[in-house]
């Protein structure tokens, strides 16, 4: 792929970005270093990994008490042990504004917009806080939330966290089972949910789902029930005993938040896997070094600052909610979205921008594929605020880059990003100094030593290769729940090269950014494609077939076939276009000049729709296992289980 530059920053970012305000400060801190662009930032800071750490706790301005002298306990993964003697508390940071800025602001389906400043944030956490501790929740003790993007699940987040209690969310679209199977493991004490909500229009009920799962989480004592939808009554009963609304628990008189100071390790929340190939793993994410990337990704690398307003698409069971919500470390507000982008057209977010004066828009490449298809927001919207539009759950498509620059901003700083719940937190990010090259990543992040690597364990410059990360960071799990001996943690990530991170991924680095970044993601490594041995990447394969007028969507497969793999692609076809032959010869051509003939598919199938996982990632193995004849193992983890039935065994 040609290295064809879309956008580059202005001169003035260089002083007045809070990257470039951090390279002034290593330049001044540390002369020796030879510090002079983001290149030889970015060196440092993996060459000198514990000095970066180090360094950007103490300028970071995060609130913490005890020493950072000792950086790490062990030198080598996978149980490096960050800060052993600091203590701290990642709510007291990320409430640490007063005053009558706004802070949160609700656009929810259900009900009409709310926003709250930081002193009425301030006063509502304490009212949770309060009624944790009147029930008796400690350090340790594990709070549940069946909830939607809307401020009340942040609020009750945010006081779980000052107890130090450990946190874990799911949306109120998943069934009951997919709760229990994530819920279940980890016995919490106490759950919040709603009693419905509204969803392209239609009210949920969700009590006799919530009446489900409490039957089957013994270790609940309570069930708080906020009234999200107006007018929507619930019978106030479950099986585990009554359940109480939130206006009623949280009754009392908002103080000064108690802010338990724990050590940097101390569990935060736990995520899950997505549980598409067994029972989803829970995955537990530290206080001090989720709050320590995130402020370094935000403040840094999207150049979030006080004043500004972000946003980001997303559930409550997914990491990037865990990563929206860190934005308050800033004294951005933070808008939060909860309902179908599609309502009440697909213009609802452009409209969102305007209406809210975003800054900075995230979203995910298929909502940027659906905008394309249909919209010009830029001449549609004024999109005056907008700074910087984030994308991740999937590879990005050069066509979108091309599309956001031409129909949308010609000066916003397109930020495609890619990391996972595994590390709550981005590999590879933007950043406000560097250019934007059609279809990739901007850079590696910022003490992230990772590299594309060959089976020989060395890095491959412009080929594409395993994503490893050779040294230790801050925001690794600190354990998976119930895997007392680690058993399971070293295998997820360590077992297939010692002493390294590996993260499943096929990437490149282009050097288009020189030796940090320009990086192609090209879909998960298990999911890659070996016809004649030669390794493609699913996504090398989506860049060529979407970007014809009659492919909604697609998935491509491989199939044991004969001694080799044969490629299977499925499309899913616009309205009004036909899977003819014609069509089926243009997608064969494309691929085989836009690629090589090794990217051409033996099969071409239509589908009605393409499954994906709750956050938006599309279900290959799923898919595989159809076409091999094998049954996958958990439908309900998908977001649209019923786009299975499309597919079939292929012999």
């Amino acid at each position: 792929m040609a290295n064809i530059k879309l956008w580059q920053p202005v001169l003035e970012c260089s002083r007045s970005s809070e990257m470039g305000r951090y390279l002034q400060h290593v330049q001044a801190a540390y002369p020796e270093a030879g510090v002079s662009d983001y290149e030889s930032l970015y060196r440092w800071s993996i060459e000198q990994f514990e000095t970066f750490w180090q360094d950007w706790l103490s300028y970071s301005g995060i609130l913490f008490s005890g020493s950072a002298d000792t950086v790490l306990q062990k030198k080598q993964l996978p149980h490096a042990g960050f800060f052993p003697d600091v203590h701290l508390n990642f709510a007291e940071n990320l409430l640490r504004h007063r005053g009558t800025g706004l802070a949160i602001v609700g656009v929810s389906e259900s009900r009409n917009d709310v926003r709250w400043t930081h002193d009425q944030l301030h006063a509502a956490v304490s009212q949770v806080e309060q009624s944790l501790r009147r029930m008796g929740i400690v350090a340790g003790d594990r709070v549940a939330a069946y909830m939607p993007n809307i401020p009340e699940t942040m609020i009750a987040a945010l006081a779980v966290a000052a107890i130090g209690a450990v946190w874990s969310s799911c949306s109120p679209d998943f069934g009951a089972e997919s709760v229990v199977d994530r819920f279940g493991q980890i016995e919490p004490r106490l759950l919040f949910c709603v009693d419905a909500y509204v969803h392209k229009g239609r009210t949920v009920n969700c009590i006799e789902r919530v009446n489900a799962i409490t039957r089957q989480l013994p270790s609940l004592e309570q069930v708080v029930v906020l009234n999200l939808v107006p007018n929507h009554p619930h019978d106030g009963h479950g099986p585990s005993g009554p359940m109480v609304s939130w206006d009623d628990w949280i009754a009392g008189t908002p103080t000064s938040i108690q802010y338990e100071r724990l050590p940097f390790d101390h569990p935060l929340c736990i995520l899950y896997s997505s549980g598409t190939t067994g029972i989803p793993k829970c995955i537990v994410h530290g206080a001090g070094g989720t709050l320590l990337q995130h402020v370094k990704e935000l403040s840094l690398h999207c150049d979030l600052r006080l004043g500004d307003n972000i946003t980001y698409v997303t559930t409550c069971g997914w990491m990037m909610w865990n990563w929206l919500m860190s934005g308050l470390f800033t004294g951005s507000t933070v808008t939060l979205f909860d309902g179908f982008p599609g309502t009440p057209s697909i213009s609802r977010l452009w409209d969102l921008i305007d209406a809210q004066g975003i800054t900075h828009f995230g979203t995910s490449p298929r909502f940027l594929a659906a905008s394309r298809r249909r919209l010009k927001p830029g001449a549609s919207h004024s999109l005056a605020t907008l700074r910087v539009i984030l994308s991740t759950g999937a590879p990005l498509l050069p066509e979108e880059f091309d599309w956001v620059y031409q129909d949308v901003k010609t000066d916003v700083q397109l930020s495609s990003i890619s990391g996972g719940t595994d590390i709550i937190s981005c590999f590879m990010l933007g950043n406000p100094l560097l250019a934007v090259y059609r279809g990739e990543i901007q850079c590696l992040g910022l003490g992230m030593d990772v590299i594309a690597s060959s089976p020989e364990r060395e890095p491959r410059a412009g080929e594409k290769g395993e994503l490893v990360c050779r040294t230790p960071f801050v925001s690794m799990p600190v354990a998976f729940w119930n895997d007392p001996d680690g058993e399971k943690y070293h295998d997820a990530y360590f077992a297939v090269q010692t002493g390294c991170w590996s993260h499943g991924d096929l990437i490149e680095n282009t050097g288009s950014q020189g030796s940090c970044g320009g990086i192609i993601v090209y879909g998960r490594s298990d999911a890659t494609l070996k016809p004649g041995g030669v390794r493609i990447g699913t996504a090398e394969i989506y860049r060529v077939v979407e970007s014809l007028a009659e492919i909604a969507d697609s998935i491509v497969v491989g199939q044991p076939w004969r001694g080799d793999i044969r490629i299977i692609l499925y499309v899913q076809l616009e309205e009004t276009a036909v899977l003819d032959d014609p069509l089926m010869m243009e997608i064969r051509e494309r691929l085989r000049t836009q690629a090589s003939p090794r990217h051409v598919p033996a099969i071409i199938l239509e589908v009605d729709k393409i499954p994906y996982t709750r956050s938006g990632k599309k279900v290959e193995l799923a898919v595989r296992d159809l076409v091999m004849g094998l049954e996958p193992s958990n439908r309900e983890a998908l977001q649209n289980p019923e786009a299975l039935s499309c597919f079939q065994e292929l012999s």
